[in-house]
């Protein structure tokens, strides 16, 4: 896991079958659903177990939720969490960038901040707000190719015909 990623999991707590209460460094106490991706990976089969699911602990030297030696980065459990709870993770802001083609300045130009907030949202430091994120998408809608900004949005079926 990458040194610049601020959250840090504190604590973690089996809910209902397949949800977690974790308890993070900035104070902020977030559950999460695992059931899906638990479903998913049939070397996660064992964790569906209720007894074995309630062991969850975050691993002895930190960085991670683990059962028995099974693990989930603890970056990954954030994002998962923040999108549950209908916030923009930083997850999504690197997909966003990656798919988009932008470096850390071009992503910076494209939304008209400092390269250094795009860091920050990239890496989790600060909360991605909902205007920059309608902003990623409504950038993403239109592509602009030149240093202007578009006069208007494509309507669904121009978006539609330029993502093919």
């Amino acid at each position: 896991m990458s040194e610049y990623f601020f959250p840090k999991l504190e604590a973690v707590e089996a809910l209902e079958p397949y949800r977690l209460r974790t308890t993070w460094s900035t104070g902020e106490v977030l559950e999460v659903d695992v059931g899906d991706i638990l479903r998913k990976l049939p070397a996660l089969a064992p964790i569906l177990d209720p007894e074995v699911f309630a062991r969850v602990h975050v691993a002895e030297w930190g960085g991670s939720i683990e059962w028995f030696d099974t693990e989930f980065g603890e970056d990954n459990v954030y994002a998962w969490a923040k999108e549950q709870a209908g916030e923009v993770s930083h997850e999504m802001f690197g997909e966003w960038m990656h798919r988009s083609g932008l470096s850390l300045t071009t992503a910076a130009e494209a939304l008209g901040i400092s390269r250094r907030m795009v860091s920050y949202y990239r890496t989790a430091h600060k909360v991605i707000p909902r205007t920059i994120w309608l902003a990623c998408l409504g950038w993403e809608a239109t592509q602009p190719k030149a240093n202007t900004l578009p006069r208007y949005l494509p309507t669904a079926r121009e978006y539609a015909a330029a993502h093919n």
